[in-house]
Parts: C-alpha cells; structure tokens; sequence
C-alpha cells in the first residue's frame, strides 16, 4: 500500500512577530527563518516519519533541486518532482507569540502540475494505493476524476479554501479533511451541529474529518460520529499542525488502523508538532509519537 500524493512543495519565510500586521502598519520580527513548507510537502513527510510508503508528484523551480534531495532524505520517492523555470512556490507566515500564524502564498511551480503529470504518477499505482491532494497545486480535477477512474482512494485536504472547491467532483472523494474554518464554509452556517447535519446530507457518500483545534476532531462515517478529544500541550507555533495530523491518521488508516485509534494517534502527533517552532521540522517521528502516548495512556 501507497500513498501518492499530488502536493505543494514551498519555501517558507518565517516571521516571529509581536502580532500581525495590520492594514498600513510596519513592525520588526523578532526572528526570522527559511524552511521547507507547502501543505504537500509537509503531508508527504508526515506520511513518511509515521511509516507510510508515499510516493510524492510536485514541481519545483531548477535552482531549488536541492529541496528534491531532502523529500529523498525523509524516505519519499521522489520520482514524480521535476524541476522548472519558474519560482518555485513559497510562503510568508508570521507566527505570533501564542503560536498562532498568518500566511501569505505564492503558487509558483506548483501550478504547472497537468492531466498528462497526473496520468504517468497513477500509471503504476495498485487497487490499494490511496491518492492524497490539498488545495495548492493546479489539476486538482485531474486527479479526482483520473484516480475514480483508477478505482484508488482518494482523500482530499481542500486548503487553503476556495470558492472553486465547491466545484470539484465530490462524488470522486473518500475521505474529506477539513479545519472548523473550512467545513463552515462548505455548510454556510458556524454551527457545530449544523454542519455535522450538512455532511451527514451531503457527503453521505464519504467519511468527513473535522478538526476542531483544541477542542479535538470529529469523523463522520456511515451516519456514525467519532469524536476524540485534543491532547492539552503548551503551543509555541501551529505551522504544519494540521498537515502532520492528515499524514499520521492516512499513514495509519490507509494501513488498516481501526479509525478511532488512528484518529487518537495523529492528534498526538499534531500535538507534538505545535511545541516545536516552523513546519516540517516540527513533524515528530513515530518513537516521539509512541512516548507521547505512553505518557498519556
């Protein structure tokens, strides 16, 4: 079993700041970073450090081959990265004292991804293979119709949103990934419950996760609801918490990991991750998950 997921690869530009800028305002960083970043990227190594086999498609800009080298470095096949002319994509995050971000995003080369780019990365895929696809990279209807035609699971992360998500197949979707901001707009209400009835209407044809930040997350599963509960851990930056979550629960899920249990494992893993500052460095291993949970059971 694989994961093969169509995903962003960025270069992060990470600001410690007081508080966000506001409209007109300048201030100084307390700090500043350059990280590996993207939601793909991040997801592709949390897939890897939780023991997933993944197997990663994206573009990157030629002078950035050394970004190939790391994902290589993390146990990701690399096969489907190629290089391009153009920027490679990157963000500008502030993160503020209380661990809390705000993102600016540039596309860049991960915008160059196409049908015929999505046709070779599932030509060798198996009936066991799951597809993983976010919100940041071109082709995203591509890979939902290509991979229903392949008959491979297909689990979408649709951040950040947009109102063309609304758009997509859904009917090519299995596991829908989505914060409490995104299944709001999905719903058009605010309401916990609301939104629960909305899935449960809607998307009865597949399992809907909803992360609740400290309040934990809620899957919603052949009219069923699992509900487990957020670990309490001092946070010091919320950069790739949710990607880490997506990419310990897929790894363990897609593994045959009854689905409470994976749930309960990635918020570990997402728990971890927000003590630790920037993205894919903060990505714990499976050793790090695994004393997490010793001292907690």
């Amino acid at each position: 079993m694989a994961v093969i997921n169509f995903g962003s690869i960025n270069i992060d530009h990470v600001y410690q700041v007081e508080h966000f800028v506001q409209p007109g305002e300048t201030i100084a960083s307390t700090d500043y970073q350059l990280l590996l970043g993207g939601k793909g990227a991040n997801q592709s190594i949390a897939l890897a450090k939780a023991g997933a086999d993944v197997r990663h498609v994206g573009r990157i800009n030629n002078n950035d081959a050394h970004i190939k080298q790391t994902l290589i470095k993390h146990g990701i096949d690399c096969k489907h990265v190629q290089c391009t002319d153009t920027a490679s994509g990157h963000a500008m995050i502030q993160v503020a004292p209380n661990g809390e971000n705000a993102i600016v995003l540039f596309g860049g080369a991960n915008h160059e991804l196409d049908a015929k780019t999505v046709m070779a990365a599932l030509d060798a895929a198996k009936s066991t293979d799951w597809v993983l696809i976010q919100n940041e990279t071109s082709a995203i209807e591509d890979v939902l119709t290509q991979s229903k035609e392949a008959g491979l699971k297909l689990a979408f992360n649709p951040a950040p949103m947009t109102a063309s998500v609304k758009d997509l197949p859904a009917d090519c979707i299995d596991l829908l990934i989505v914060n409490e901001v995104e299944a709001s707009e999905f719903a058009a209400t605010s309401k916990l419950d609301d939104i629960e009835a909305f899935f449960h209407q809607h998307w009865s044809h597949a399992e809907v996760i909803i992360t609740l930040g400290k309040q934990g997350v809620v899957m919603l599963r052949k009219g069923s609801r699992i509900e487990v509960p957020a670990f309490s851990v001092e946070a010091v930056d919320t950069t790739a918490a949710g990607d880490t979550f997506i990419g310990y629960f897929l790894a363990a899920y897609a593994a045959h990991t009854e689905a409470k249990q994976a749930l309960i494992r990635a918020c570990a893993a997402s728990a971890i991750a927000v003590t630790v500052e920037g993205a894919a460095q903060s990505i714990p291993d499976q050793d790090s998950v695994n004393r997490f949970l010793a001292k907690f059971s």
